[in-house]
């Protein structure tokens, strides 16, 4: 296949430049990515054993705070690698345009960007420059309890809408009781209107980053999932903690998120809900919808005043731009492979133990095609607080319905922004 080739090139091209002594790479990552990437290291080196990568595990908002902190102050402190949310990359390449090292020079040239799929490219352009490459992706599907479904007599297969959802939820929760259907952060989070409107098509921003959408039909419906979720007492409020203790204690049938929580659903599970968990696409609010989002997903960044920059790339082109590294990290960790021919890898197509003998990942990956570019801006952050402030006051009773909550968030963003309100 094309990509295969490519990539294997990019490998071959990168390894070229480095020196012959051995050359320490730092890095910077949170969570199930940074065990993911100590998982490449045994192939990585047996490859290039001139090469020693040390990867610091941080907190993500530890991550995020740093790098900001990092790069206002020239890059100072900054490790050679660094993790960054896609969503967010923007922050950067605004703020601090020469941080992040353009990898174009370094070899990433216009075939091997096509090697991944443009939603996850969208966010790493700066204009010809290039300044990160793509980690892991985020295709939103259901996780959910077989015991529990097949007790309540709900099949998966008929679950295609979220009325639809609501109904089946019904029923589990009256066959199995003490155990909710859902969980949400909605403390913390608009975790569920962010998947269910980039299912509708919907972002905070419109796709050229220059208004406001977050008032638009597919985002106000969203919110209203959110809502009768809440209101009939099918969904809970769990933070990411939260969600794995309440898998844990049998008291959650599913959980909704981006494919990267198939690790931590795996590895936290106790022996006895082996075989007892299954994947499902997620809801569309309509029928015929795309079922198709994409919630979370990485990058890893190399540090634009970083002394190896070449032997960084070296390792990026390992762990990210070959089906080898990125397997690895899907096989230990979960994590979901962003490079395109990394979908014809035989391990696609096992059956898991864990889950049941399904084969999620065909169902996972082949998500992927109908996941369609949002574009985060660089006031992603802010946006979101907006949004979260105005689904906690709406869902308490604040706002008289969805639409005037989104409106109201809409006009806090654009007085935040300057940015216009999309007609």
């Amino acid at each position: 296949m094309r990509h295969t080739t490519v990539c294997a090139a990019l490998v071959l091209l990168a390894s070229t430049g480095i020196a012959r002594a051995e050359t320490e790479v730092k890095v910077w990552s949170w969570g199930s990515a940074a065990p993911a990437l100590e998982a490449t290291l045994e192939g990585f080196n047996a490859l290039h054993p001139d090469i020693k990568l040390t990867v610091d595990k941080l907190g993500y908002s530890d991550v995020k705070s740093r790098v900001l902190a990092a790069c206002a102050a020239g890059g100072t402190g900054l490790p050679d690698l660094f993790q960054f949310q896609n969503t967010e990359m923007e922050l950067i390449t605004a703020q601090f345009p020469d941080c992040a090292a353009d990898l174009v020079p370094l070899g990433f040239d216009a075939d091997q960007q096509a090697a991944f799929p443009e939603f996850k490219m969208f966010a790493l352009r700066q204009g010809d420059r290039v300044v990160g490459m793509p980690w892991d992706s985020g295709p939103v599907v259901m996780f959910y309890r077989r015991d529990f479904y097949e007790k309540a007599g709900v099949d998966v297969a008929s679950i295609e809408t979220w009325d639809d959802f609501q109904e089946a939820g019904k029923a589990v929760q009256a066959a199995n009781p003490g155990v909710t259907m859902i969980n949400d952060n909605l403390n913390g989070g608009a975790e569920f209107v962010r998947m269910i409107g980039e299912e509708q098509g919907c972002g905070y921003f419109s796709s050229d980053g220059e208004s406001i959408t977050v008032s638009q039909p597919g985002c106000v419906a969203a919110l209203e999932v959110v809502k009768s979720l809440k209101d009939q007492k099918l969904m809970t409020a769990a933070d990411f903690n939260g969600k794995l203790q309440n898998n844990g204690a049998g008291v959650v049938a599913t959980q909704m998120s981006g494919a990267w929580f198939e690790g931590s659903v795996r590895n936290n599970a106790p022996e006895d809900q082996h075989g007892k968990w299954g994947i499902m696409a997620m809801p569309s609010v309509t029928a015929g919808g795309s079922r198709a989002a994409n919630f979370g997903g990485s990058l890893l960044a190399i540090n634009n005043n970083s002394r190896v920059k070449e032997a960084a790339f070296t390792y990026l082109s390992y762990a990210l731009g070959s089906n080898e590294g990125q397997i690895t990290m899907l096989r230990e960790q979960g994590l979901v492979p962003s490079l395109i021919s990394a979908l014809d890898d035989p391990y696609v197509s096992e059956p898991s133990e864990f889950w049941g003998g399904q084969k999620i990942w065909e169902l996972v990956l082949g998500r992927l095609e109908k996941i369609a570019p949002i574009n985060g801006t660089e006031y992603f952050s802010d946006a979101d607080q907006v949004v979260i402030a105005n689904q906690t006051a709406y869902l308490a009773g604040g706002f008289d319905s969805a639409q005037a909550a989104m409106d109201d968030a809409a006009k806090q963003i654009s007085f935040a922004t300057g940015l216009p309100i999309a007609e």
